[in-house]
């Protein structure tokens, strides 16, 4: 049976012409004095992009038919890059080893898991990164840039040094990540124009949370 995460990225050319972002699920109560109650039934917001937006000719429809198949359509995940959304900082900036706090050492803890903060004070949203960029990730001790006594794990985001860190030592890292997702259709509606143009109305894609 085939792995349930492929290592591979969606076609970064064309989820750059691609529609979408995050989606959360909030149930609203109106109640009989016209007051209502809304509860948030998902913990994590998840993302949902089109990439049918992206085709520009035939041999970006070829390249998702062949990325498709291989997949097996919903069967397996894989990695996609978000043009809006793909780095510690933002995207219009340099990544740097101290975008984004992950933790304060005392000097046993090993792993740190990336993640990345989005708000400043009043309700912050914390994201667990799972798929980093593989070469991408810059690590930070107390702010100093650290050039080895570390690893990073691509599949799962978690970073481990050879030595903990000391007690009160902030740790802090940069990086760009991709999206583990997945097709949401098993089937593709393509349209060929001419030999050279050709179109997939929707290709409809979803986040895999873990």
């Amino acid at each position: 049976m085939p792995d349930e995460f492929h290592d591979v990225r969606f076609p970064a050319t064309i989820s750059l012409g691609s529609r979408g972002g995050p989606e959360r699920k909030t149930v609203v109560v109106a109640l009989t004095s016209g007051k209502e109650q809304r509860n948030q039934q998902w913990q994590d917001s998840r993302r949902r992009y089109d990439a049918g937006y992206g085709i520009k000719q035939v041999d970006d429809l070829n390249a998702v038919i062949a990325f498709f198949e291989e997949r097996r359509g919903r069967l397996s995940a894989f990695r996609w890059k978000d043009w809006a959304d793909y780095k510690s900082c933002d995207p219009s900036d340099p990544v740097t080893a101290t975008d984004q706090p992950l933790g304060i050492g005392d000097g046993a803890q090993t792993d740190y898991q990336l993640i990345k903060t989005y708000g400043t004070g009043f309700n912050p949203y914390v994201r667990t990164i799972t798929k980093p960029v593989p070469g991408s990730v810059r690590v930070a001790l107390n702010g100093a840039l650290q050039e080895g006594g570390y690893s990073v794990n691509p599949i799962t985001g978690r970073v481990s040094f050879s030595v903990a860190p000391g007690g009160g030592v902030v740790v802090t890292a940069g990086f760009e990540f991709d999206v583990p997702a997945r097709f949401d259709t098993d089937y593709l509606d393509v349209q060929l124009n001419n030999h050279r143009l050709g179109s997939i109305p929707a290709i409809p894609i979803v986040e895999v949370l873990s």
